[in-house]
């Protein structure tokens, strides 16, 4: 169903039908999501959103999209505030085909003269159009509508002007004569007695609608007892988002931080939930080739590296300058050729020092274990998603394959030397000889491991601390871990003594003993871990 038919159903249901104002898709989103039968697209609103009175200065283009923007963010039908029609049943006639082509559900029209004047103006030049002016419009768009569902509400200012009840009453039986769908009787009493009143004397079938903005304590219900069927909130979602931004930005200027506001604001993904990211990650990964994905990386850099000294006294080892940039700088730089822009860090020990520019930053303890660490950029692991160590340097080359390979969790396996294996993550894979000692080309050939530790038997590769999740693969990750965590923080996992201290090896090994799919893609060194002092001498002298 169309926005239309959804309110004539909804028409047909017991019960006030309430209506929340918006002056823009985010807004009319909000009307939804607070369980509004349908949305007021308010010239009130829409106009203050402009920094302008709501007095006619806006056109009717602009009006229509804002409007039509609220139809396209939600679901709900969109009932329009169209003024006095922007002039006269000439303009109704060119109005009417424009709203309805644009998915209105209805639209409301006032028996203001133009240029209007906001109904609670005070002290401003207020006239009404006379009774058959208006009647004519509803007369206009009722023969200019393609669909009957297309509904119109006649409004009438005669309570407002000071016209009295007996001006009002005449207004709203000619305008139902003339055929409106609803009539709207405006009051700016602070009691309900006008509109009650009103609605008490009414002895027309046209149903009645009411906007309760200044007798704001009376319930839908007694508006709805009292014979309204549609209350309109009309402008309740712009003032108080202009209190609420007010006390953000003065606190933001007078402590100069945004942590300041921490509890005014909702987080980032509330936003893009809203606004229908997953939505387009979904259609990314439906209608687009994988290179198109978007694809982000995570860097571990929480641990203490007591092995460098003096060196990460005062920094992370992933902040180590090697030539000029420290060792996380010239990761930056190999993942933004590639194409990954959106990169988080996993700090700890000594985080403060970890300053790059463009970087999202998640805490973990610096005694953390690996595992931990990642998990503590959890929120990240909703796309596909490349995760390496804070001390590792490597050729974009390697990136560039990992991108091209397919699998929910792949690991880059070095096949060149297996001597010396203390201390290294080694991998036993199901066909990891090919290629050992063989001229061959890299290609996309990909591998299922087996084992990975370091104290496995019969290794036949090295983990160099580089793998691409999916999506699904990050998932399974996550369940695995919770899982486990689920039989207590104390229990030992593969060669960790505990979960807190597993490492990534840990975690891979027990989904891979679950029956978890890990690929493997070789290389042939292009890669150094800094894991000594010797190392950072060997990484300035062939960087």
């Amino acid at each position: 169903m169309d926005g239309k038919q959804r309110l004539r159903e909804r028409m047909a249901q017991p019960g006030p039908i309430l209506v929340g104002g918006a002056h823009d898709g985010l807004t009319a989103k909000l009307v939804e999501e607070a369980g509004f039968d349908a949305v007021w697209a308010s010239g009130f609103e829409i106009s203050a959103s402009h920094c302008v009175p709501d007095a006619n200065i806006l056109t009717m283009n602009d009006q229509l999209r804002a409007a039509s923007w609220m139809v396209k963010a939600q679901d709900l039908p969109v009932i329009a505030d169209c003024d006095n029609g922007y002039g006269n049943a000439i303009n109704v006639i060119h109005m009417v085909e424009a709203y309805e082509q644009a998915g209105i559900a209805a639209i409301c029209i006032e028996d203001n003269v133009f240029p209007k004047r906001c109904s609670f103006y005070a002290g401003v030049k207020r006239e009404l159009a006379p009774v058959e002016e208006h009647a004519g419009k509803v007369k206009a768009f009722l023969d200019t509508r393609k669909s009957d569902d297309f509904l119109v509400i006649a409004r009438t200012e005669a309570l407002i002007a000071g016209w009295g009840m007996e001006e009002a009453l005449m207004r709203g039986r000619a305008y139902a004569d003339a055929g409106a769908d609803f009539v709207l009787v405006h009051s700016k009493s602070d009691k309900p007695d006008e509109v009650l009143g009103f609605a008490a004397q009414w002895d027309r079938d046209t149903p009645l609608v009411c906007v309760p903005t200044i007798y704001k304590t009376t319930t839908a219900t007694t508006l709805n007892d009292g014979g309204y069927q549609i209350i309109i909130y009309a402008n309740h979602g712009l003032r108080s988002g202009i209190k609420a931004q007010r006390e953000a930005f003065a606190r933001i200027v007078k402590e100069q931080s945004c942590s300041a506001v921490d509890g005014l604001v909702v987080p980032k993904t509330d936003v893009y939930e809203l606004i229908g990211v997953p939505r387009m990650k979904d259609e990314e990964l439906a209608y687009m080739p994988s290179g198109g994905q978007s694809v982000g990386a995570i860097v571990l850099a929480a641990g203490a590296s007591p092995e460098l000294g003096e060196l990460t006294l005062d920094k992370p080892k992933t902040m180590l300058d090697v030539k000029g940039k420290p060792i996380l700088g010239h990761q930056v730089d190999a993942l933004n050729a590639a194409g990954i822009k959106h990169i988080s860090v996993v700090v700890g020990w000594k985080k403060e020092a970890v300053d790059l520019p463009n970087l999202r930053t998640y805490a973990a303890e610096d005694s953390s274990g690996e595992v931990d660490s990642l998990m503590q950029a959890s929120a990240e692991l909703n796309q596909r998603t490349l995760v390496l160590y804070g001390d590792l340097l490597f050729d974009q080359e390697i990136v560039e394959r990992l991108l091209q390979t397919e699998g929910d969790v792949v690991l880059v396996v070095d096949r060149s030397n297996l001597e010396g294996r203390t201390g290294r993550d080694m991998v036993h894979t199901l066909n990891g000889e090919v290629g050992r000692g063989q001229r061959f080309l890299h290609g996309t050939r990909s591998d299922t491991l087996k084992a990975i530790g370091q104290k496995i038997e019969d290794p036949n590769g090295e983990w160099i601390g580089m793998l691409m999740l999916s999506a699904k693969g990050a998932e399974a990750l996550k369940g695995l871990w919770s899982e486990l965590g689920a039989a207590g923080a104390d229990q030992p996992l593969h060669e960790a003594a505990s979960l807190g201290a597993a490492a990534l090896t840990d975690l891979l090994q027990a989904a891979a003993s679950k029956g978890l799919t890990i690929n493997t893609i070789d290389t042939y060194k292009g890669w150094m871990e800094i894991d000594s002092f010797e190392d950072y001498q060997r990484a300035w002298a062939q960087l």
